[in-house]
């Protein structure tokens, strides 16, 4: 076989290879986009349930389309501190058993059936190219995905595709011939998935060799070891997305590398020391040429699918019982960091979630309801400061306000990424939505300084105030907390039934502001206040309901409409 001849199977090959991953990727988007919701909804079902995890992980795997995928995200959100460890495990024991039905579907890639794939895919792009309906141009991007992963699937076997005894088939089973060792082929698997960081393509040639006759080592179970190697390689994704993670982040990494390895290492005993366990067991199962389409033999494809599942399913199983232990080998293979008294702000935007956009934003509103108690900690911190005429409370104030603009930047910085992952309207919509959050979290955020600056004139001009204001301003501001509360947990739940309670109490605190205003003015003119106070008296109410009104607006910004709604109402 000449050396062009050698060259254009190779390209073939790689073009193959590259077809398949395109579309092996655009299936994984436009899966996720079309589970719109349903992944977040999962991955907040993490019970402390073992099963229930392996089965969310094993869903949001099929409908991401990707192991590395799910794993991904569960290292973002062990990061991110939603998830604990324990449910991690759980999920990525899932998502090995979720991957395996790529397998199942890339060994019908090697038969004639195909063909109905071709016809999917001008279906899908006929459904995008004309339909104005998002939906349904996210489910004909899908269909289109399916049938270019079955154009690369067929590039690549028609590459394969030798006749017996002729020179290119010697020339091809010679150089598949060069690795037998069990421990080489493993390491081949490996190397080749940490590369092209994908155990579906490694799985998806291997599909193709033994679907069109070709025989990898020494035959038997040679191609196994190989399948084995390629789910120790795909922890690399996991592992290098932990680089720079917290600690539990890297240790739910490190999990699904050991979880990997240690299945890995008993399949391994058991196919050196059985080796007649391809052509015993799967060979038993699915017979060689029982599976026939057309003048394709797709057996020998669908026994390594078998095994595939076999081995991730029966991994699962063994190690189920032993989630505890893995949790704590990673626990103290990887220690805890000494760590600052005082953690920074949205210091963990993990950018893995961006994957998942809805998971993402799930992300994003823990977050900011986080960054929202931090703004009303510091007002509730500069209203007791007013009340004890405590003018040293305005260092931290303004210490907490330079925190709170560094973590609006980073919010900012991180729905601007957001919105360049998505083409969800509805994502959209909430992106903006936290846009508006963000400031009114900030405005709070300066309230709260200007309520320090009217301490500081209070005492520096010795200004009195009766304890009949006092007692009222306090009432008002007890209300305000009681808004803030209803607002948070409005915010936090998206749930909208509490926004008439929220209303009825924003306009409480309204009539607060105006009751203490209109009792300012008669004691002036009654001579029983000092004229002096009415600018600290006037704008430190005022300031008050304002914040009110921004916590009001937090509230509003998950009701349909959000924010502008409301205001257009208002």
């Amino acid at each position: 076989m000449g050396t062009w001849e050698i060259v254009k199977i190779i390209l073939q090959i790689f073009g193959g290879m590259g077809t398949f991953l395109v579309g092996m990727k655009m299936l994984s988007e436009n899966m996720t986009k079309l589970a719109h919701g349903k992944l977040q909804k999962m991955l907040n079902r993490t019970a402390d349930s073992r099963f229930a995890g392996v089965g969310i992980g094993a869903a949001v795997t099929v409908l991401g389309q990707s192991s590395a995928f799910t794993t991904v995200m569960v290292v973002g959100l062990v990061n991110a501190g939603i998830m604990t460890l324990f449910q991690a495990t759980a999920i990525i024991m899932g998502a090995n058993i979720g991957t395996t039905l790529n397998a199942w579907v890339i060994a019908l890639g090697g038969s004639d059936i195909t063909v109905f794939f071709f016809i999917l895919a001008a279906i899908g792009v006929l459904m995008t190219m004309f339909s104005k309906r998002e939906r349904v141009v996210t489910l004909g991007s899908v269909i289109a995905a399916f049938g270019i992963i079955f154009v690369g699937l067929k590039f690549m076997s028609g590459a394969l595709s030798f006749e017996a005894g002729s020179e290119a088939y010697i020339a091809v089973s010679k150089a598949l011939h060069v690795i037998k060792n069990p421990i080489l082929l493993l390491g081949l698997g490996i190397f080749i998935t940490a590369l092209v960081q994908s155990s579906t393509a490694v799985n998806a040639i291997i599909l193709t060799m033994v679907s069109t006759g070709l025989t990898i080592g020494d035959g038997g179970n040679a191609a196994l070891y190989i399948i084995i190697g390629s789910n120790i390689g795909t922890c690399v994704t996991a592992l290098i997305s932990s680089l720079g993670a917290s600690p539990n982040a890297k240790r739910a990494a490190l999990v699904h590398f050991l979880f990997n390895l240690f299945g890995a290492i008993i399949f391994m005993v058991i196919l050196v020391c059985w080796r007649g366990f391809a052509d015993t067991v799967l060979g038993g199962i699915i017979p060689t040429g029982s599976m026939k389409f057309g003048s394709t033999d797709m057996a020998p494809g669908m026994q390594i699918a078998l095994f595939h599942t076999l081995f991730n399913t029966v991994s699962t199983l063994l190690f189920l019982p032993f989630v505890k232990g893995f949790v704590w080998i990673a626990e103290h293979l990887i220690r805890e960091k000494g760590q600052a008294a005082e953690e920074e702000l949205y210091s963990e935007l993990d950018e893995r979630l961006l994957r998942s956009p809805s998971v993402a934003l799930g992300y994003m509103y823990q977050e900011t309801g986080k960054v929202f108690s931090y703004a009303m900690a510091e007002l509730d911190k500069a209203f007791d400061a007013f009340l004890k005429r405590d003018v040293s409370a305005a260092e931290e104030v303004n210490r907490r306000n330079a925190r709170l603009a560094a973590a609006n930047m980073k919010g900012v910085s991180y729905l601007v990424k957001l919105t360049a992952q998505t083409s969800v309207l509805e994502d959209e919509r909430t992106i903006s939505d936290l846009h508006y959050v963000l400031n009114d979290i900030m405005r709070v955020g300066e309230l709260a300084d200007n309520v320090t600056k009217y301490t500081r004139q209070t005492v520096e001009d010795k200004l009195t105030f009766s304890d009949e204001f006092l007692r009222m301003l306090s009432a008002m501001y007890e209300k305000i907390q009681h808004l803030y509360a209803i607002s948070l947990d409005i915010f936090l739940r998206k749930d909208v039934s509490g926004l008439g309670e929220l209303d009825a109490l924003e306009d409480e605190v309204d009539g607060d502001r105006h009751e203490l205003i209109h009792a300012h003015i008669n004691r002036l003119n009654e001579g029983k206040c000092d004229p002096t106070n009415s600018s600290v008296f006037i704008n430190l109410v005022g300031n008050l309901e304002r914040a009110a009104d921004h916590i009001t607006y937090i509230a509003h910004s998950v009701e349909e409409g959000g924010r502008e709604a409301y205001l257009a109402k208002v």
